[in-house]
C-alpha cells in the first residue's frame, strides 16, 4: 500500500513539483534556504498521505449526501419520477460553473485556501437539511417542503463545489508527481472505492434501523456525513500548498511557452476535448438503464441487483492499482485506448439476456465483473491523460472547459437515452444498448491524435499483455 504513496528518487516531475509547491509555504514550516531535498520529497509525501485521507472522508460525505442513499431519502419524501431525475441532473450541469470557478481560481495566491472556502461552504449548506428533517420530523410537518429543500440545498452545494473542481485538480496535478501518477491516484481511488464499499451499507442499515423512522435516519447519516467532509478539509491542511501565481510566472518561460503553443500540444488538446465529450454523451446514453432493465424488463429482485453493482465495485478496487502501476509504465493512452475498445463493445454482450439461469447467475455477473475492472482503468487513465497533456499556464481553465462540456454531454445523453429507451423502431432499451456501443467506438478516434508526453506506444502494452501472441508471431515470420 505504501508503494503509491512513497517518492521515488528525483526525477524531472518531481523538481516541477517541487518548485511550485515549496516556495508557497511558510518559512518557518520549510526554509527555503536551507531546504534540502530530502525534506522537499518528505513535504510532498506528506502532502500525498493527506490527500488520500482526504480522499476517504470526502467519500463519507458523497455517499451521505448523493447516490443510492440520497435517492432513497427522496423517493421516501414522495418524489416523483421527474423531481428524481432533476436530482440526478444537478451534478453534471452544476459542471458548467467550472469554467467560472477556474478563472476565480487563478487570480487568487492558494490553492489551499480557496479550495478551504468554496467547499467549507458548499458542505456546511447540508447542515440547513439536517435541521430542517429534525424540525419536519418533531413537527410532523409537510414533507413537500422538506423535497423541495432537498432540491435546493443539493443544487447550491454542487453548483458552489463546481467552483472549486478545476482548481483542485490543478493543485494535485501540481503535487503528484508524473513518474508515480497513475500509481498513486490508483491508491487514493483504491481507498475511496474501499470506503464506499463499506459506508453504503452501514449508512443503509442506519436508516433503515433508526428507532425515529428512515427519514429521521437520514439526518444522521447526513450529520455524520457533513463531519466526515470537513474532517476531510482538515488533511487538506497537511498539504503543501500551490500559489496559482507562481505557476504562471513559471509558465512564462520560454520552453513552457513554446510547449503551450506547440501544434502538437494543441492537437492534443482538442483532441481529448473532442473525445471526453462525444465519451460522456455515448457512456451516459445507457449507463442509467442497466439497471432499469434488469428491474423492469427482467422482473429481477433487489438484491440480486445490489449484488451485482458490490461485484462491480469489487472488481473496480481490485484492479485500481495494476492500471496505475501499468500507467506509470506505458502510458495512459494505451490503456485509454485498449480497454475504451473493450468498454465499448460491452453493452452488445447484454444482447440476448434475459431472466433465465444462465444470465442471473453467470452472464450478469460476469458482465458486471467485467465492467468494473475495465472501468477501473478508463476512469483513472483519462483523468490522468488529461492532468499530463494539459499545458501549465491554463491548466485550470482547461479543466473547467473540458467538465463543461462533459457536463452538458452528459447531461444530454441521459435525457435522449430516456427517450430513445421508449422508441420500439431502435428496440427498446437493447437498440439503446447497440446504439451506445457504437457511439462509444467512434468517440475513442481522437485519442489517435492525443500524443501524450512519456508515453509508449500501445503495442508495448499489448506486447506485455500478451508475450505469447508475440512468440508466435515471431516464429512464424522467423525473426
Amino acid at each position: 500500500m505504501n508503494l503509491a504513496v512513497d517518492a521515488p528518487p528525483p526525477d524531472d516531475s518531481l523538481e516541477a513539483s517541487l518548485s511550485l509547491a515549496i516556495p508557497t509555504l511558510p518559512q518557518s514550516e520549510l526554509p527555503s534556504q536551507t531546504q534540502s531535498p530530502s525534506d522537499a520529497r518528505a513535504a510532498i509525501r506528506r502532502s500525498l498521505h493527506a490527500s488520500t485521507l482526504d480522499g476517504v472522508f470526502a467519500a463519507v460525505f458523497s455517499n451521505a449526501t448523493g447516490g443510492a442513499i440520497l435517492s432513497g431519502f427522496f423517493l421516501e419524501l414522495g418524489a416523483s419520477s421527474s423531481q428524481i431525475g432533476l436530482l440526478a441532473a444537478i451534478p453534471m450541469l452544476a459542471n458548467l460553473l467550472q469554467p467560472l470557478g477556474a478563472y476565480i481560481s487563478e487570480l487568487t495566491t492558494s490553492r489551499h485556501l480557496y479550495c478551504l472556502w468554496i467547499y467549507g461552504v458548499s458542505r456546511s449548506l447540508w447542515l440547513f437539511l439536517a435541521l430542517a428533517i429534525g424540525w419536519t420530523t418533531w413537527q410532523h410537518g409537510n414533507l413537500h417542503w422538506l423535497l423541495l429543500g432537498t432540491l435546493v440545498v443539493a443544487a447550491a452545494s454542487h453548483l458552489l463545489g463546481a467552483l472549486g473542481s478545476a482548481a483542485w485538480m490543478s493543485w494535485m496535478a501540481v503535487l503528484v508527481p508524473r513518474r508515480i501518477r497513475g500509481r498513486y491516484f490508483g491508491f487514493r481511488n483504491s481507498a475511496a472505492n474501499l470506503t464506499n464499499l463499506i459506508a453504503m451499507p452501514l449508512m443503509g442499515l442506519l436508516i433503515s434501523h433508526w428507532y425515529g423512522g428512515s427519514i429521521q435516519g437520514y439526518s444522521v447519516v447526513l450529520g455524520l456525513g457533513i463531519v466526515a467532509g470537513i474532517i476531510s478539509l482538515a488533511f487538506q491542511g497537511f498539504m503543501v500548498d500551490v500559489n496559482p501565481q507562481v505557476q504562471h510566472n513559471l509558465a512564462a518561460t520560454p520552453t513552457t511557452s513554446d510547449e503551450t503553443t506547440s501544434t502538437s500540444t494543441q492537437t492534443s488538446l482538442i483532441a481529448y476535448l473532442v473525445f471526453f465529450t462525444g465519451w460522456t454523451f455515448a457512456f451516459n446514453l445507457s449507463a442509467p438503464f442497466y439497471n432499469l432493465y434488469l428491474f423492469n424488463a427482467l422482473h429481477l429482485d433487489i438484491s440480486l441487483v445490489m449484488l451485482y453493482n458490490s461485484l462491480s465495485a469489487g472488481a473496480n478496487l481490485a484492479l485500481l492499482m495494476l492500471w496505475g502501476k501499468l500507467a506509470d509504465r506505458f502510458g495512459n493512452r494505451p490503456i485509454l485506448l485498449s480497454m475504451g475498445i473493450l468498454m465499448a463493445v460491452l453493452p452488445l454482450l447484454w444482447l440476448g439476456t434475459g431472466a433465465t439461469p444462465w444470465s442471473i447467475w453467470v452472464w450478469f455477473p460476469l458482465l458486471h465483473i467485467f465492467s468494473g475492472a475495465i472501468w477501473a482503468g478508463v476512469d483513472l487513465c483519462s483523468s490522468n491523460l488529461q492532468i499530463g497533456i494539459a499545458p501549465m499556464q491554463k491548466q485550470s481553465a482547461y479543466f473547467g472547459l473540458v467538465a463543461a462540456l462533459a457536463g452538458i454531454s452528459g447531461a444530454f445523453g441521459t435525457i435522449a437515452g430516456g427517450f430513445l429507451a421508449e422508441i420500439d423502431l431502435i428496440g427498446g432499451v437493447l437498440g439503446l444498448f447497440a446504439l451506445s456501443s457504437i457511439l462509444r467506438l467512434i468517440s475513442l478516434l481522437p485519442l489517435v491524435f492525443v500524443q501524450e508526453r512519456h508515453g509508449q506506444p500501445l503495442s508495448q502494452l499489448m506486447r506485455m499483455l500478451f508475450p505469447k501472441v508475440e512468440a508466435t508471431e515471431q516464429k512464424l515470420t522467423g525473426i
